[in-house]
């Protein structure tokens, strides 16, 4: 496709930039991952909100983008090759983005390749098992009597902050002393998992230092705090 106009997406959504790459999201975990990534590389985008309230990340059009009907994804004007390119997966972008501005990921290829290494380990392991326990903590607690899938993703959840607590010991970040997509992929998950989960006391999160000096930090960034609002 040779412009933006091109793709069904946006005619539901219209460019009012369409020479901006374009973000469509909410402020999920995984939408903030996206637009704290954009803030903090200064690139020009245009936000647009996927309401699940209205089923938009079911209709054709945002379909046609991503068929896994999942946020967020973008539609980038200037790609590869300088042509439209349109991607979705929130670990997906953030490498796109990191490596086409050649920031927030180390240039040496060893170190290039431990970033992914975390990176894959957000992408599956804990934003996932988050995400379950969110769902059999939050969202269902009074609806399933069993206490073992609450009990499980708990278990899980405390095993990965456990992870990351080792991690950051004597590192002020994940790769050591450079900010990257690998910190950025997780800290959105810890702030959902002690705040809007309220699951901070089941899981210990509150007693692990080393991930709450490294939260504060992540979270306090001027990108971070404008992205969590992003899309409005």
């Amino acid at each position: 496709m040779a412009s933006l106009a091109d793709f069904p997406i946006t005619r539901r959504w219209p460019a009012a930039h369409p020479d901006r790459l374009q973000l469509y999201s909410l402020a999920t975990p995984n939408g903030i991952k996206v637009s704290a990534a954009l803030e903090e590389l200064g690139l020009p985008y245009e936000a647009h909100k996927i309401s699940f309230d209205t089923n938009d990340q079911m209709t054709p059009e945002f379909l046609s983008l991503n068929p896994n009907n999942k946020i967020p994804a973008i539609l980038d004007p200037d790609g590869p090759g300088g042509k439209p390119l349109a991607l979705f997966e929130s670990g997906a972008i953030l490498l796109y983005l990191a490596e086409k501005t050649g920031k927030l990921i180390p240039a040496d290829p060893a170190g290039r390749y431990h970033c992914i290494q975390w990176l894959m380990w957000q992408m599956g392991g804990l934003g996932p098992m988050f995400g379950q326990l969110g769902h059999f903590h939050y969202f269902v607690a009074d609806k399933v009597k069993d206490p073992y899938p609450r009990e499980r993703y708990t278990a899980e959840a405390k095993r990965l902050l456990a992870v990351l607590e080792q991690r950051l010991d004597g590192r002020p970040y994940i790769l050591g002393d450079d900010y990257s997509i690998a910190d950025i992929a997780v800290w959105p998950w810890i702030r959902t998992l002690g705040g809007f989960y309220g699951a901070g006391e089941i899981t210990g999160l509150d007693k692990l230092a080393n991930v709450q000096r490294w939260f504060a930090d992540c979270s306090g960034r001027p990108a971070s705090q404008r992205a969590i609002s992003i899309p409005s």
